[in-house]
């Protein structure tokens, strides 16, 4: 059996790395990267609902032990945080980072360095948090890390509020999708990030990282290698509609789907605009959804 290597590897052999690279590049002078569709000139210093110009912007970056267990292993996710975000949710709890803009714009070399740092501090993944408006600029600093040795699985930790032409670009390099599936009602989704087409979006999203790479993959070790993660904020008031967000996930995708029911909300940024946000969720709340998601037929609960 050949050994196991990250899907971006065989992509650049190919030569195929560099031509999403500037397929990507393109994009920026026109961007159509999220749904938003803002259609700014992103190279000439333009800013559309992201905020974020030609070069990326990153609120941090660390060895993170606090995701999902097959990401975390015994030396951490290597995540990197990017500033600004194309979704928005009002109750954001990196609200300082979304909506504030705290970061420093980092050069494609910078990122690329950052990557291989992170490598070296013997983390497991790279774990690209938020990084759907930035992805011409991740794309570029992984043509530079692979020369630099980078060799380790990409995760594309991500909003779930993505468009298809920008995800079938990351075909064949992204290794672990981890999307949010966040609100079913077009409702909720108007009122806490003014994009009633979110669960559309999502739906559409989710299906298309399923299809490039399947159920999560776990190593003998424990640690994942492949496949989608999907994570669910249970919101008080069934704000987030869990039940028929748990039925797609089994009758549309898999069910063998990794599903992160997350009991960890509380009022952050604006929350306090929208009706039913303005508390904690409740243990009571929490050990609802978790039964409605077994009643879907959820497999894999985190």
């Amino acid at each position: 059996m050949a050994a196991w290597e990250p899907l971006y590897l065989e992509t650049a052999r190919k030569g195929l790395l560099l031509e999403k690279v500037n397929a990507a590049r393109r994009i920026l002078t026109d961007c159509s990267l999220c749904p938003r569709n803002c259609q700014v000139d992103r190279c000439a210093g333009e800013l559309g609902d992201c905020e974020t110009g030609e070069e990326a912007v990153v609120a941090s970056f660390n060895a993170h032990f606090g995701e999902e267990p097959p990401l975390v292993g015994a030396y951490g996710s290597g995540t990197i945080f990017f500033t600004h975000c194309s979704l928005k949710c009002n109750f954001c709890q990196n609200f300082d980072i979304s909506h504030q803009g705290d970061g420093d714009p980092f050069s494609v070399a910078q990122l690329a360095s950052t990557m291989l740092v992170l490598q070296k501090a013997g983390c497991h993944n790279i774990n690209l948090v938020t990084p759907t408006h930035v992805v011409p600029q991740i794309l570029s600093a992984l043509y530079s890390a692979i020369d630099g040795g980078l060799s380790i699985p990409l995760v594309y930790n991500s909003s779930g509020y993505e468009n298809i032409e920008t995800l079938r670009l990351l075909e064949g390099v992204i290794d672990i999708y981890m999307p949010d599936f966040k609100f079913w009602d077009p409702a909720v989704a108007a009122q806490t990030c003014q994009a009633p087409d979110y669960p559309e979006a999502a739906r559409s999203s989710l299906k298309e990282m399923h299809r490039q790479v399947g159920d999560l993959q776990i190593s003998a070790a424990g640690l994942a290698e492949r496949g989608v993660i999907i994570r669910h904020l249970v919101l008080p008031e069934g704000l987030a509609g869990t039940r028929p967000i748990m039925d797609f996930i089994v009758n549309e995708l898999s069910a063998d789907s990794y599903v992160n029911l997350m009991d960890q909300y509380r009022p952050c940024g604006n929350a306090l605009q929208v009706t039913g946000l303005a508390r904690s969720l409740s243990r009571e709340q929490f050990q609802e959804a978790l039964k409605d998601a077994r009643a879907a037929g959820i497999r894999r609960l985190a």
